[in-house]
């Protein structure tokens, strides 16, 4: 059977500059030899690529003989990368056909620790890593009692077949009330309920896209939302953000601009909270995109999964408020305002598309856990008071990263957004997917840059989530610090004044 093979070109351009010792010198000619022996570098490089999801799973890696040549390595160093991801469950071969991409068990086993990076599990480290690859909090101490309700609501369900691809009534009339309250007039008829915001963001793209068709993006992106674009056989098109202008990170001209220019029917962005650089669109903004997608007949998904982690300022009427027509459509998530690991999401959309959502859906699924929208009905009800104290949590914890920043690397710059849960960080340097690799070394797991984009863009910037303990987040960034000192020890390249991505 044939597979999809990434080119030795595009996984040399992938990889960037991956050739780096652990005193920090980029191995060239001449240079001394590094103390790293670089088929494990290649090898650290190649497992980030699949965890950033820029070697999807499946695909076939290009030829040892192909990328000696593109990498101007020895056939060699090659040969023994692949045999260590092989090792490590990152590759699969198959007699006559190609090393075909994979993920290994996220546990050993014994079932006691997570898969960890090539370059930890080599060494004799024992010290579990911080992990910053991912922006979510641990559940508040309401869901036992949340999941304690929806088992006493559970029994008038059990006398039906349980499947209901649209959602059980209480919440959806929970989820309408929740935007009528801020000031989107909603009834449970336009909500669907569905198994998390990116399940709904795939059903959306399933029905309002065809492949080849583009999409935009706001750029840096939620990385599951580029490779769900991309699945349909979609092209994301970037439109980059500006940070720096908080009033105006968002280039609505350049949206404008390129929906006209590529012709695109869908754009997807993140106003509230941006993942991953916490900024939030304002109120004129959102009612100039609104009319930009009427002008170019361009239906937005706007993604609300970070609405509630509003920790500076007040947060604008969504985006759809200011819409006329279907020209908006929201999805959103309880995921990230309770828990990771409740795996409930909505779309709110007009009554046409939700029924073409739901003809979507019966060929993927027939509907989301009773038991966890039930739960869910219950957190809503108590979602003002979670919100508080999970805010004045996360608003300590930034402080802490803040602080232990400028303290530790005072020459990354910081633009901190008004919510979410992290920082978008600028580096010195265009080293983000080779410090990524190196700082499983010192305790601490990163997504490298790359991931939030398109193309191999942003290696000079970091996602470094706070949500972690105060204390945790002070040792990640001593861990991070040694490794950038490891790796750069005498970059001296000065910050781009350009503000925008």
């Amino acid at each position: 059977m044939a597979h999809r093979v990434i080119s030795a070109a595009t996984l040399t351009r992938d990889l960037g500059r991956w050739r780096y010792d652990e005193g920090g010198s980029a191995r060239t000619a001449g240079a001394r030899r590094p103390s790293r022996p670089a088929y494990l570098a290649l090898a650290e490089s190649i497992r980030l690529l699949i965890h950033d999801g820029r070697a999807p799973l499946g695909v076939a890696l290009p030829s040892e003989r192909d990328l000696t040549a593109a990498l101007e390595v020895s056939r060699t160093t090659v040969t023994s990368a692949y045999t260590l991801l092989r090792e490590h469950g990152y590759l699969i071969s198959r007699q006559g056909s190609r090393s075909t991409v994979a993920l290994p068990p996220t546990v050993t086993h014994d079932g006691s620790k997570p898969a960890r990076s090539i370059l930890v599990s080599m060494d004799a480290a024992e010290q579990p890593a911080i992990d910053l690859t991912y922006a979510a909090m641990s559940a508040p101490p309401e869901m036992g009692d949340a999941y304690a309700a929806a088992l006493q609501g559970l029994p008038i369900f059990l006398g039906t077949h349980g499947m209901d691809p649209v959602g059980v009534p209480a919440l959806r009339e929970a989820i309408a009330r929740r935007y009528t309250e801020r000031g989107l007039p909603t009834g449970p008829d336009q909500i669907l309920v569905t198994l998390g915001a990116q399940h709904g963001l795939r059903l959306l793209l399933n029905v309002l896209t065809a492949p080849a068709e583009r999409v935009l993006i706001d750029h840096p992106s939620y990385p599951n939302a580029i490779e769900a674009i991309r699945d349909v056989g979609a092209r994301p098109v970037p439109v980059p953000l500006c940070p720096e202008y908080p009033d105006a990170a968002w280039d609505l001209d350049g949206i404008r601009s390129a929906a006209r220019q590529t012709a695109a029917s869908t754009a997807y962005l993140v106003p509230d909270f941006h993942n991953p650089t916490g900024m939030l669109m304002n109120a004129e903004g959102r009612a100039e995109l609104a009319a930009i997608a009427r002008e170019t007949r361009m239906t937005v998904i706007i993604d609300e999964s970070m609405v509630d982690q509003q920790l500076d300022g007040a947060t604008p009427p969504p985006v759809a408020a200011f819409a006329r027509g279907s020209e908006i459509v929201t999805i959103g998530s309880a995921s990230k305002s309770f828990w990771g690991g409740l795996r409930v999401g909505w779309v709110r959309a007009g009554q046409a598309l939700i029924t073409k959502l739901l003809g979507t859906r019966s060929t993927v699924d027939l509907g989301t856990p009773v038991m966890d929208q039930l739960a869910t009905v219950h957190l809503l009800e108590r979602a003002d008071v979670i919100r508080a104290r999970r805010c004045e949590q996360l608003r300590g914890r930034r402080a802490a990263l803040l602080a232990a920043l400028a303290e530790e690397l005072p020459d990354w710059r910081v633009v901190p957004g008004s919510g979410g849960m992290s920082l978008w960080v600028q580096l010195p340097a265009p080293v983000s997917t080779a410090l990524a690799a190196t700082a499983p070394n010192h305790g601490v797991l990163l997504a490298a840059g790359p991931r939030f984009g398109v193309q191999g863009a942003f290696e000079r910037f970091v996602r470094l989530p706070f949500t972690q303990e105060e204390s945790d987040l002070r040792v990640a960034v001593k861990g991070i610090a040694a490794a950038f000192a490891a790796l750069t020890p005498h970059t001296t390249e000065p910050l781009a004044p350009a503000p925008c991505y």
